[in-house]
């Protein structure tokens, strides 16, 4: 791909991946500012956002796509176990859980090979 093409496939990227999502997540932001973070409504949200990603992680430990199927099954298995023991330890950040889950996944890979 030429120089121009790339370029071509960055503003195609932006335009068509990003710009759509932005609109929503700053409509998020504008409308849910007024929002109690203690509301049923956004406990709610919080509940289902949570359902979702653990729905993809085990999706993703049952039935590994692409170069994650070349991680033995046991190295998968005990990032989810170091993830899940960060995010209790740091008092529920899913952030710090889902990173270390990820750096113990790369560290198990290279170690195993």
């Amino acid at each position: 791909m030429s120089f121009v093409g790339d370029w071509n496939a960055f503003l195609l990227l932006i335009v068509v991946g990003f710009l759509p999502n932005e609109v929503w997540r700053l409509l998020g932001f504008f409308v849910g500012g007024g929002i109690d973070e203690s509301s049923e409504a956004l406990v709610w949200v919080r509940y289902v956002a949570t359902a979702i990603l653990a729905g993809v992680i085990a999706q993703l430990l049952i039935v590994p796509p692409g170069a994650l199927a070349t991680v033995p099954a046991l190295v998968r298995y005990g990032a989810v176990a170091v993830g899940l023991a960060v995010f209790f330890a740091t008092r529920r950040s899913t952030l710090a859980g889902v990173l270390s889950a990820e750096v113990a996944l790369i560290i198990g890979k290279l170690a195993l090979g």
